[in-house]
């Protein structure tokens, strides 16, 4: 029990330390997904060198599982960058100058410039919607780090009373915690919405996210005290239906 109390410890400490994200809603041009992902492979090597040198806390790209009804304006991909502070997102890093590094002697310079500055393919994005997060509360992140493979989902809220961020830390949290240590779940996360691009949707204020684990039995909440409970929940916001991802790259 002690080995388990200090592995979950030092679990938590290292995924508390990204309080900041910034979230990519990515829509793509239509038949241009093989680009993309070349695009996106071609920056992993520069992310994980920028990880290296402490200029952020990690990144990854998950690609959204369609569900009937989809806009056509609906992002095919999600790209999250982690910063653990303010001032290190702030900060910024000479993108072109690491992947000159990076893919030295592998790639021309040109061959370089042109995919940092987005003239090496044919831009694969119809449209790129961004959100800057904070994260409110977190349970700890279990089962090591996100890898390729691993699915989640984020369910998008809105803020309705004063209330609504206890309601979640307070109330629902302890729930994940419990479907943590069944290892149907791997994280639980809260963040708020504190900016966003213009041409980013505008109405909602808060994500959760979930990362699942491997087992399929949750913790069951019942009674009337639990019933209550939810009706406060239920009151202190509006959420959307999950959304599921799949990660495809993973810095961290």
């Amino acid at each position: 029990m002690k080995n388990l109390l200090i592995t979950l410890a030092l679990i938590f400490s290292f995924s508390i330390n990204a309080q900041y994200a910034v979230m990519y809603a990515v829509d793509l041009n239509q038949g241009a997904e093989e680009d993309y992902l070349s695009l996106e492979k071609f920056w992993s090597e520069i992310h994980s060198e920028a990880l290296n040198q402490g200029l952020h806390d990690g990144w990854s790209v998950w690609k959204r599982t369609p569900t009937d009804g989809d806009q056509e304006s609906a992002a095919e991909y999600f790209i999250f960058e982690n910063y653990s502070s303010m001032e290190q997102m702030q900060k910024g890093y000479n993108a072109l100058e690491i992947a000159t590094k990076v893919y030295k002697g592998k790639k021309s310079r040109r061959y370089i410039q042109s995919m940092v500055q987005g003239t090496g393919i044919t831009n694969p994005h119809r449209e790129r919607r961004v959100y800057t997060l904070q994260g409110v509360s977190a349970t700890i992140l279990a089962g090591g780090s996100v890898k390729p493979g691993d699915v989640g989902t984020i369910n998008l809220m809105v803020k309705k009373s004063d209330d609504f961020e206890n309601y979640e830390s307070e109330i629902w949290k302890p729930v994940a915690e419990k479907n943590i240590m069944k290892g149907s779940l791997r994280q639980w996360v809260l963040a708020e919405v504190i900016n966003r691009s213009e041409n980013a949707y505008q109405d909602w204020t808060h994500l959760v996210w979930n990362l699942r684990g491997q087992g399929t039995e949750f913790y069951e909440t019942s009674g009337f005290i639990w019933d209550k409970l939810w009706e406060g929940i239920e009151s202190s916001r509006d959420m959307s239906d999950a959304t599921e991802l799949t990660c495809v790259y993973a810095v961290n």
